[in-house]
């Protein structure tokens, strides 16, 4: 069975994580779910749902979930030893980029991030800021050199759709694809022709 870390920031964009937690727990996976407090009440705010309540709806698909506490540096997924196919930070703060580029730490995502770099494991970050300054485009290129996939969260325009549930699935099947993951969430170029 396939492993997933996912990370969830205070970061806006909440919309973006439950979309790509619902998809992920339809498959027959493991999916270790790192949520800042921030993240929580972000996500609360933002979704109308309660973390708690969502969880429980992901709890009867497919995947086994496993949610550990940010602060527990002694969560299996805070060492290099626990092999994973990918990590995807949705939404990502920039703080947390931050910690994560500098290798600072200090909570169990950014470590969970960390080791994903230094084992090559495939590590998606979807950033949310605009605009962005000096300092968060210098991190998130640290980021990329180091191996990890940015990606922004900017709808598929030529798709041509102006509906905001596709909108939020091109995102999210791009983060998906990024992590090495099939899907049909997405709107593939196809030259222009029958979109």
């Amino acid at each position: 069975m396939k492993r997933y870390i996912i990370g969830v920031t205070g970061a806006s964009g909440s919309v973006l994580s439950k979309r790509l937690l619902s998809f992920l727990s339809g498959l027959e996976a493991e999916l270790h779910i790192i949520i800042t407090d921030t993240g929580k009440k972000v996500f609360e705010y933002e979704t109308g749902t309660l973390w708690d309540a969502f969880l429980i709806s992901l709890r009867q698909n497919k995947a086994f979930v496993l949610v550990h506490d940010n602060n527990d540096m002694f969560a299996g997924v805070a060492s290099g030893s626990f092999v994973t196919e990918a990590m995807m930070v949705v939404p990502c703060s920039m703080a947390t980029a931050a910690k994560i580029a500098t290798g600072a730490g200090g909570n169990l995502l950014c470590r969970a991030a960390d080791v994903c770099l230094k084992e090559k494991t495939k590590l998606v970050l979807s950033p949310r800021e605009a605009p962005l300054h000096a300092i968060h485009l210098k991190n998130l290129l640290t980021l990329s050199e180091c191996g990890a996939v940015i990606i922004p969260p900017v709808p598929v325009f030529y798709a041509k759709s102006e509906n905001y549930g596709d909108m939020i699935d091109g995102i999210v099947g791009r983060i998906l694809k990024s992590a090495g993951i099939e899907n049909e969430l997405y709107t593939k170029w196809n030259n222009g022709k029958d979109i």
